[in-house]
């Protein structure tokens, strides 16, 4: 088993400083574009096609939650394929999301900047993450 040493109040101020850093870009980049702010956990859906879509999404997503949560029961935990793992699901949710979100707003928004703000922020996001991920939160936490 592995041994992680990590303390929960470094990390908790780590994680709302990554969370700060991805805001404070998405910040600049809609004003860079003239675009308005998106609100957080709300569903900023562009139309009904672009609602009924989003959910869409999101149930087969959950259905797809339950299916790895019941294969990691059924099975051995240590030789669950990295495509049932919750972090790989999560991530392919979020992706896919942000692309619908992206389309819909260059198909059909307004300001047709919205998609490229919604793309940098995404792309910003996930290259934050990755960049943590691999380098061990920055050489920060004996992980």
């Amino acid at each position: 088993m592995n041994n992680i040493n990590i303390q929960f109040g470094p990390l908790m101020l780590f994680l709302i400083v990554v969370v700060l850093v991805i805001n404070i870009f998405g910040f600049f980049i809609r004003k860079l574009l003239g675009v308005k702010r998106k609100k957080w956990f709300s569903y900023n859906h562009i139309n009904e096609r672009h609602k009924k879509l989003d959910w869409s999404v999101r149930i087969i997503f959950i259905g797809l939650f339950f299916i790895s949560s019941y294969y990691r029961i059924v099975n051995d935990t240590f030789g669950i394929p990295w495509y049932f793992e919750t972090w790989f699901i999560l991530i392919v949710f979020l992706i896919t999301s942000e692309m619908l979100r992206a389309f819909m707003e260059w198909k059909y928004a307004v300001n047709k900047r919205d998609f490229v703000a919604t793309i940098a922020e995404m792309v910003f996001m996930f290259s934050i993450v990755f960049l943590v991920i691999t380098t061990g939160f920055f050489g920060l936490f004996n992980v």
